[in-house]
């Protein structure tokens, strides 16, 4: 199993493009986004407009111990959203928000794997102001790549072709170099990208899809983070996304959203999400918050997005 992949590796794989599934013409699809798929998200899912569901399981409900997997979670909500005649979609957190919530298993708390996991920063000034908000997983660790990666495959064994889709969080982490985990932006990186390489490698059949704000040390394509992430994964059937659809929000204009719209025919699909705090955003146009149609007309018209996922707060759901 591949454990890391450096300069000279990526520049074989950008260059080893494997087949694009096809693309469809038809309008974006609606689903839902949750953290739990609960009575109000099953009552939603009901609606005939929803085409699915995509909803979050973390790395240590997945593997409560070494080798030990748990996916009834997983299997539970699949069942109950086939018996809709609706779709799963999978997001994987190995990152959270909460100083109280480490997500991954407990065995990784031992110095190889530099303790799984490191505090990170959810502030406006972390850089000098850093007051841990969460924890990011230590995917530029080699070994802690290797047990994910293992997770991958066993996920992968269970649920390819029966859900829709996988995908791996957002690319924007805060977290300190100057920490003994090792962390630094490019292994990061490289850390990050090997895995939806290794995701795609063993999904076959449902989508895998890579979300993408921001990269550390990448800002508005520094250092090439962003032309080359995006020219990696429709290289290597990696599918693309984002936490956050937004139109005109200048940060995201700066980052992710030019290089969405540019490989959207390039990608096996792009998806989008329209988290709880994006259903604030105020239009600048109108200044009034933004309507259905505008995010799935900026999803589908501007982005290239075949799927938008709602929060469940969405207004025009109730």
């Amino acid at each position: 199993m591949k454990l890391g992949v450096g300069l000279p590796l990526l520049a074989s794989l950008l260059s080893n493009s494997i087949p694009v599934r096809a693309t469809s013409n038809s309008s974006i699809a609606q689903w839902l986004y949750t953290s739990d798929i609960d009575d109000e998200a099953l009552t939603l899912l009901e609606r005939p407009e929803i085409q699915g569901v995509q909803s979050l399981y973390t790395w240590k409900s997945l593997e409560p111990q070494r080798d030990q997997y748990d996916f009834s979670a997983i299997a539970n909500d699949l069942t109950r959203t086939q018996s809709r005649g609706k779709h799963l979609w999978v997001q994987i957190q190995d990152r959270t928000f909460s100083n109280a919530n480490n997500p991954v298993p407990k065995y990784l708390h031992r110095p190889i794997y530099n303790n799984g996991s490191v505090p990170q920063c959810d502030g406006d000034d972390c850089d000098n102001n850093f007051v841990p908000g969460g924890w990011a997983t230590a995917q530029w660790n080699p070994y802690v790549r290797e047990r994910f990666q293992r997770l991958l495959k066993a996920m992968a064994h269970a649920f390819d072709d029966k859900v829709y889709g996988f995908n791996l969080p957002e690319t924007a982490i805060e977290v300190q170099s100057n920490n003994a985990s090792g962390y630094t932006c490019q292994k990061y990186f490289e850390g990050t990208l090997d895995n939806a390489r290794y995701a795609a490698s063993v999904f076959n059949h449902s989508y895998v899809v890579q979300y993408v704000n921001f990269w550390p040390c990448g800002w508005a394509n520094e250092n090439n983070y962003l032309s080359d992430s995006f020219a990696f994964f429709a290289a290597n059937g990696v599918g693309v996304g984002g936490p956050d659809d937004i139109p005109y929000k200048q940060t995201m204009e700066n980052n992710a959203y030019p290089y969405m719209s540019q490989y959207r025919d390039q990608v096996p699909i792009n998806v989008v999400a329209v988290q709880e705090p994006d259903l604030a955003a105020i239009n600048p146009k109108t200044g009034e918050q933004f309507t259905r149609d505008e995010f799935l007309d900026f999803a589908e018209k501007q982005l290239g997005s075949r799927i938008l996922f709602w929060a469940l707060s969405a207004p025009w759901l109730h």
